[in-house]
């Protein structure tokens, strides 16, 4: 599908959409840092109750895994107010935290933890890679240990090897690809299809192969590292034409960096020069390539295993990344097509037609629910996501006229107390956003301005599409409201 787009350009919140089905506003990963409940109800959940064997193996990040403390503060109200107890400081208590809530913290692999427990999230089964790049912990980490003696001196600053890149965040890392942690969630991928795969035909299995790559830092190992060069790249149109001004945003990362006040080091974006954004596209595809060839492995894996012809193969991704749209790198509340469109194949030996390529728009909320038709399982009560099979059947069929797409972030509130919140609306047409406490917005005709370079906000021109996008948005986050908790009576 080419039109296939996340329900927020960010790892916790729609990986969380993946999961359970659900708007970041209705299952509440907001934004990074906040932990998917273990209450929730996830499509792995209804798989594993019908009898499938399900297993993670890979990225999970459905809880927080630096060990930090959230950036985000809360309002504390006038000093000489008398302030609540604590379990009566919040509205509703989610009790996130405590040890279930620590499957995925550094510190605790660190003293020790040796596995995930479980179930965790619908997986009866979990290998996992928290962390990005060549940095990832928590089995991952143990198995660099048990194969190498100074796997911390392996991995650290000081052993990289040297390069000519200027790109921020391009590493070229010591560890080789045989011990990079690509290599490692393709060997426990295999293994899980050769044993439990092939070793229980008469059970049905769900396994999620999630690789940490690609992502920041720009770690690609080995031959994989030269394996692309950035003058082969393709040139970011904003570098190769200049009838088009930055947004508010834009302009103040570009601010940020000429005055050398830009954090270049951490998770969110910043401006680049040309040189920067060809060199992270050069590396990122090289960190493509080697997930393309751990696929391929992963994939004779299955063949072996006798169960190709009974299996449905799903490829996706979790957000992209500007890598030089819009002469930024990473990701942010911009919601420009590099971040917000992504990957989706289905693969299905059953369907009774094949190479179907399509433009219709569709949302990460609706896998589960293509996956559990597909299955002919029923979704649970307040899944919200619409299943794909009839596009994916004949590549026309739209399941949906739009795709609503949310954003929150800790740092940069609108206003004291709030987090920086960015809500867009993307359809066969246009794409806009607005965002809390800021004037204006963002509005773009896709068709005749793909690049998203001309807003159309204030123009005259465009503003009965506008009132109708706004209207449309409105709607779509009236659909959105959580239908839970149900009534238990009448009144």
């Amino acid at each position: 599908m080419d039109r296939f787009h996340v329900a927020s350009p960010v790892c916790m919140p729609n990986r969380a959409s993946l999961m359970t089905g659900r708007m970041p506003s209705a299952h509440g990963v907001r934004s990074n840092g906040i932990p998917l409940a273990r209450s929730a109800v996830t499509f792995v959940d209804l798989l594993a109750a019908a009898g499938y064997r399900t297993a993670l193996i890979g990225k999970s990040h459905l809880q927080n895994f630096t060990g930090q403390a959230p950036v985000f503060k809360p309002p504390e109200g006038p000093q000489d107010w008398r302030r609540p107890p604590e379990h009566l400081a919040r509205a509703i208590d989610h009790k996130l935290d405590g040890r279930e809530y620590d499957e995925e913290n550094p510190n605790g692999w660190e003293a020790g933890k040796r596995s995930v427990g479980l179930p965790f999230y619908g997986f009866q089964h979990v290998d996992l890679a928290t962390g990005h790049g060549d940095q990832c912990g928590a089995d991952y980490l143990n198995w660099l240990r048990e194969r190498h003696p100074d796997a911390e001196r392996l991995r650290s600053a000081a052993a990289a090897l040297p390069h000519d890149y200027t790109c921020p965040q391009a590493v070229r890392t010591a560890v080789p690809v045989d011990l990079y942690p690509t290599s490692y969630v393709r060997e426990r991928a295999v293994a899980y299809l050769s044993d439990t795969a092939a070793g229980e035909k008469d059970k049905p299995f769900f396994l999620m192969v999630s690789f940490p790559d690609p992502h920041h830092p720009f770690t690609p190992p080995g031959k994989y590292w030269d394996m692309y060069q950035p003058k082969d790249m393709a040139r970011p149109a904003a570098f190769a034409r200049g009838d088009w001004r930055p947004s508010p945003y834009v302009e103040r990362l570009m601010a940020a960096r000429a005055s050398g006040n830009a954090n270049v080091h951490g998770q969110a974006a910043f401006a680049v020069n040309e040189r920067e954004a060809l060199e992270a596209r050069a590396l990122t595809c090289g960190m493509i390539s080697c997930i393309d060839d751990a696929i391929g492995e992963v994939l004779a894996a299955l063949e072996s295993s006798g169960r190709r012809e009974d299996t449905v193969l799903i490829f996706m991704s979790d957000h992209g990344d500007y890598l030089g749209d819009h002469r930024i790198l990473l990701k942010g509340p911009a919601m420009y097509q590099g971040v917000v469109r992504t990957p989706f194949i289905w693969s299905d030996p059953d369907s009774r037609v094949q190479g179907i390529r399509s433009g219709a728009l569709a949302s990460t909320i609706d896998v589960p629910a293509t996956i559990l038709e597909r299955a002919r399982l029923a979704p649970c009560l307040g899944m919200q996501g619409m299943s794909l099979l009839g596009t994916l059947e004949n590549g026309t069929a739209a399941a949906r006229d739009s795709v609503l797409i949310q954003y929150d972030h800790q740092v940069g509130p609108s206003r004291p107390g709030r987090m920086l919140r960015t809500h867009g609306l993307v359809t066969r047409d246009w794409r806009m956003s607005i965002a809390e406490g800021v004037p204006g917005g963002e509005l773009y005709n896709l068709q005749r301005d793909p690049d998203e370079f001309f807003n159309l906000w204030d123009d005259r021109a465009a503003v009965e599409d506008k009132c109708d996008l706004l209207a449309r948005l409105a709607r779509t986050e009236m659909e959105t409201v959580d239908e839970l908790p149900l009534p238990t009576g009448r009144a």
